[in-house]
Order: C-alpha cells, then sequence, then structure tokens
C-alpha cells in the first residue's frame, strides 16, 4: 500500500473543520491506519481550530498529511508567523485554551516550524506495521456526500474518490490483477446503472 503525502488547501472556518475530519479519516482508511483515526481527527480539529482562534477567520491554510518513517505526521499551514501556538494552563471554567495540550497529550510529538512565508505547526502520531488488506476507507465516502457538502466538501469528495480508486488499482496489480480491466468493468457497471436513468 503506497502512502503518498497528500495535501488540502481550505479557508480557516469553523464549517470546514467536520469537512478536514472526514478527509482525514477517509486517507487513513485507505492507508490501513484505522487505529489511529480517532486521535488524528482530533488534532486536526484542535491544529485548526487553533489558526481560526489566533491566526483569525478567513486565513487561507493548507493542511498536509505525510508519513515519517513509522509515525504519521499532521501539518497544518499558515501565513502568520507571529501567532506561535503555546500550551497554556486552562482553567476549570475556560472554555478554551485547551487546544495545544489535547495536541499534547494526543500525539507523540508536536512543533511547530517557521519558514519564510509561513508558520507550520505539526504533530506525529505512531502507527502500527502497515496492514496488507484491501483499503476500506471507501465504506467512508457515503457518508461524506451526505446532505449539501459546499465547495470545499466536494473537492474533498473528488479528490478522495480519486485516492480510492488509485488505491484499489495499486492493491489490484500487487496482487496480480489487470487495473485497466477492472476499469473497463466498472465503467461497464456504471453505465448499465445510468442507462434506466436516461431513459
Amino acid at each position: 500500500m503506497q502512502r503518498k503525502p497528500w495535501d488540502v488547501a481550505f479557508t480557516a472556518e469553523p464549517e470546514e473543520v467536520a469537512a478536514l475530519r472526514r478527509i482525514m479519516k477517509l486517507h487513513l482508511g485507505i492507508w490501513g491506519l484505522h487505529e489511529v483515526a480517532d486521535e488524528a481527527q482530533l488534532c486536526v480539529s484542535e491544529l485548526v481550530a487553533n489558526v481560526i482562534t489566533h491566526v483569525g477567520h478567513g486565513t487561507p491554510a493548507t493542511l498536509a498529511v505525510s508519513m515519517n518513517d513509522s509515525y504519521l505526521r499532521i501539518e497544518v499551514h499558515d501565513p502568520d508567523t507571529r501567532a506561535l501556538p503555546t500550551l497554556v494552563q486552562a482553567g476549570v471554567d475556560c472554555e478554551g485554551g485547551r487546544g495545544m495540550a489535547l495536541v499534547a497529550a494526543t500525539a507523540d510529538r508536536w512543533g511547530v516550524e517557521l519558514r519564510a512565508d509561513r508558520k507550520v505547526t505539526w504533530c506525529e502520531l505512531a502507527t502500527g506495521p502497515a496492514a496488507g488488506s484491501l483499503p476500506t476507507g471507501s465504506l467512508a465516502l457515503p457518508d461524506m456526500m451526505s446532505g449539501d457538502p459546499g465547495p470545499l466538501g466536494l473537492a474533498l469528495v473528488e479528490k478522495a474518490a480519486v485516492d480510492i480508486i488509485a488505491g484499489v488499482l495499486h492493491w489490484l496489480r500487487a496482487h496480480g490483477c489487470d487495473p485497466d480491466e477492472f476499469l473497463d468493468r466498472a465503467q461497464t457497471h456504471f453505465e448499465a446503472e445510468t442507462e434506466p436513468w436516461l431513459s
């Protein structure tokens, strides 16, 4: 199973968090990393919320995910190199201030990198050995397609669909099957299901 790095640009708004969590879960399903999905989704939520709260609503940002040896690396890039995330001791009655503490408690390690044009807040989660089974991330795709996905959601569904198909093709080739034959059969099946709607 190839685990190619991927990234998605987004606008730092609260409504984008759910879509980013879904695409993270989907990709981890494709990668066979179900065991860290909950922790990864929590880290995405908190890293994105940190940009929304401390950099500002509407900030253009990027979520980037990759493997660093056996660690899942999650990065959120934003253009503000001054607003650095810090661990704070939030009081019991405080509604905010716990984001980076949650990331620190959930991830195996985290940090901040300052680059010329942006800040990268990252964390890493330890993963187990790669599973050799067919990726099951496609099962999560219908959840992404429910309701009005909005522009970001539609882009994520399209990207996820391409990644799922590519992942299945890699798996088929690795197991001695012909990906082109599979695509032809899938196209025939799709057209057969579509024709009644067109008549």
